[in-house]
């Protein structure tokens, strides 16, 4: 067995953030390249601290689905992973033996030589006559720009390294690299020189979000994504080059560069005691958290607990997993869900789960619980004080290391009281879970970026830059 693990960042904010990560797990799945393919975010659930638990193998590849390498890549991902690694990732990869698994951590998939193909076929797709090859005889009347919305040196960021295969192609008459971070207004500069009939603009970026397809037009001085300049070149911009399809196909890739010559991994026996113990729970009508999951002639209803008794025709009916994620990641006014424990599921529908589906549907509503619950109960789930998650924080988050007991109580409060979890990591204590029959108890190993983020937020630097709580 093996599993795979693509880690995005995610947002407190928005659900939009976490989209091309679904979008590409779906891909892979299809692929079946891999026996399980899991998510996992730095601010959203599922979260990074839990999601080697999830994983059903004892062999798990995490790949960061981010398009160079940098502070995310190298020091908080290795990091909140407890990896026990910070800084650059070799090619290669890291692997470390963590209990029962191995875990192999790649470089960003922006890195690999295969994203070469990649910028190629989103040039294709604004210039479908552009050759296979070289023409003979016939100068290439084509620029090409690859432009870093993540700003600092795109030599850095592996794009010089992409830049010099694309000119040994001789597609191009040109080939020039950009950094343009969002903030910075570069202007127009960049066209000069430039001779081509045809220039295309392929930003270099994991997502496609409105900063590559609206406002980078407007930072590099153009009216938008197709401008006829008077006297000179026409310029397209394609859509971003980390969300195309192929690249379902280079993050394969990366990933058996990192498992190269290493066996598959087992059947990991903690996780699937887990689950074996979950199917008890549910073989008959069994409530966790706010849902509700009934057995019924094959298949498993789920719904809102507070719905039970009502009838099916007035519930807005779920056929697929897909479908029940993107519901479970939003109240009922429509808000993103950072924190799916929190007791904002929406209510008016039904779920009809297929048996092979359990474990990825109740993943989807509540991630990680039901392995966090089954250790609790083995006495194997250790509590992270917050002193030890604080003292890890880096960056502008460092600060929270400042938070009095007082700072910390309100806000722990303030978020831990809208969560169904139990925060074992401030003290509290949980002697029964949901899986022992009390329907609302999951533990709560460690403090979640969710809550991490808001201490941080309370504890803003004064002018002299001295941190306060607000």
């Amino acid at each position: 067995m093996r599993s795979l693990v693509l880690v995005g960042h995610g947002s407190h904010r928005s659900g939009d953030a976490a989209a091309p990560v679904y979008a590409l797990a779906e891909r892979l799945r299809a692929l079946n390249a891999f026996d399980e393919v899991l998510e996992a975010f730095w601010k959203d659930d599922p979260s990074l601290r839990q999601v080697l638990r999830t994983a059903a193998s004892t062999d798990v590849t995490v790949v960061p689905l981010f398009i160079a390498p940098g502070y995310f890549t190298d020091v908080v991902l290795p990091r909140e992973l407890n990896l026990g690694h910070q800084g650059p990732v070799p090619p290669e990869g890291i692997a470390r033996v963590m209990g029962a698994r191995t875990v192999r951590y790649t470089r960003p998939f922006g890195t690999h030589p295969a994203m070469r193909d990649v910028i190629l076929a989103r040039v294709r797709e604004v210039l479908p006559d552009l050759p296979a090859a070289p023409e003979v005889g016939a100068a290439p009347d084509v620029a090409l720009v690859l432009v870093s919305v993540a700003g600092g040196d795109p030599h850095a960021h592996g794009l010089d390294a992409h830049a010099g295969q694309l000119r040994e192609t001789g597609l191009f008459r040109e080939v020039r690299t950009l950094a343009a971070p969002e903030g910075e207004a570069p202007g127009g500069a960049w066209l000069e020189g430039l001779t081509a009939a045809q220039v295309v603009v392929v930003p270099f970026s994991a997502s496609d979000a409105a900063h590559t397809r609206t406002a980078l037009p407007a930072r590099l001085g153009l009216p938008g994504p197709v401008t006829a300049l008077p006297g000179g070149p026409t310029v397209q911009f394609t859509a971003a080059a980390g969300t195309h399809p192929d690249v379902a196909q280079v993050v394969l890739q990366v990933a058996a560069d990192a498992h190269s010559g290493a066996r598959k991994g087992d059947a990991e026996r903690a996780h699937h005691a887990a689950w074996d113990a979950l199917r008890t729970l549910v073989s008959g009508e069994a409530r966790i958290g706010e849902l509700l999951i009934t057995p019924q002639h094959g298949v498993y209803e789920f719904r809102h607990a507070l719905d039970q008794g009502t009838p099916g025709s007035e519930l807005t009916t779920i056929v697929t997993t897909e479908g029940l994620r993107d519901h479970a990641r939003t109240d009922d006014r429509g808000r993103h869900r950072p924190v799916r424990t929190f007791r904002t599921l929406p209510r008016g529908w039904r779920a009809v789960i297929h048996p092979a589906e359990l474990r990825r549907a109740l993943h989807d509503v509540y991630p990680a619980v039901t392995e966090e619950a089954y250790a609790h109960g083995c006495y194997t789930l250790r509590a992270t004080p917050w002193p030890t998650t604080a003292r890890r924080q880096t960056g502008s988050y460092a600060r929270v290391q400042k938070a009095g007991p007082d700072v910390l109580a309100r806000v722990t409060k303030d978020v831990c009281g809208q969560c169904l979890r139990t925060p074992l990591w401030a003290g509290e204590k949980l002697p029964r879970t949901f899986l022992e029959g009390v329907p609302g108890a999951m533990p709560c190993a460690e403090a979640c970026t969710y809550l991490i983020a808001h201490v941080r937020e309370v504890l803003r630097p004064d002018a002299a830059g001295h941190v306060q709580p607000d």
